[in-house]
């Protein structure tokens, strides 16, 4: 029964992912669209915001699955594409961002997905419920994307090397500010004017 239940939750987890692809590919297009014929960037950063959204809205359903399973070598590969899929849409963001000169902020919040240490999982999980609170508040002006650090993508090791992160969990604010402790959402929110 337990196996069926997650294979079940797995398969959800693949039309989530399908689907969010399909969108992001659509996105990189839009963007490129935006390049070669100077289309419309108000239109282009509303669509950046609503699969932000979509994208965030899905990666709390993923943690329920996770937090309901045991970590198999399927879930982690599901994770694994999902981080790699929200780090196009951070690297995607970024153009966006410098192209319309829009005034949205990137949080990328980078974490250890396996095994974090009892204090690591506490502070995540403080970061986590704290970045939650930013986006309802903030909602549209911030790009709340969660990354894990520890999924052995060297895409996501090369930009963890680059921007020179070695603590984590850190939130990486405007590709710019990295924050490593929190004692409130105001050590974050001041980043936000």
């Amino acid at each position: 029964m337990g196996s069926l239940l997650e294979s079940s939750r797995i398969k959800d987890i693949n039309a989530m992912y399908l689907e969010a692809e399909m969108e992001l590919l659509d996105q990189r297009i839009q963007k490129e669209s935006l390049e070669l014929l100077e289309l419309d960037c108000d239109l282009l950063v509303q669509e950046n915001i609503a699969f932000a959204d979509r994208i965030f809205q899905e990666a709390l359903i993923i943690q329920k699955f996770e937090d309901a399973n045991k970590m198999n070598e399927e879930i982690i590969f599901q994770h694994q594409r999902y981080d790699l899929l929200r780090t196009l849409f951070w690297m995607n963001s970024i153009r966006i961002k410098e192209q319309c000169n829009s005034d949205y902020h990137n949080l990328v919040y980078f974490y250890n997905f396996d095994k974090p240490s009892l204090e690591q999982e506490a502070k995540q999980k403080f970061f986590s419920n704290l970045l939650i609170e930013i986006k309802g508040e903030y909602g549209d002006k911030v790009m709340l994307i969660p990354i894990a650090a520890d999924n052995d993508l060297s895409s996501i090791d090369l930009l963890v090397n680059y921007y020179g992160l070695t603590e984590f969990p850190v939130i990486l604010i405007d590709e710019e500010i990295q924050v490593t402790d929190l004692n409130g959402k105001e050590d974050i929110v001041k980043y936000l004017s």
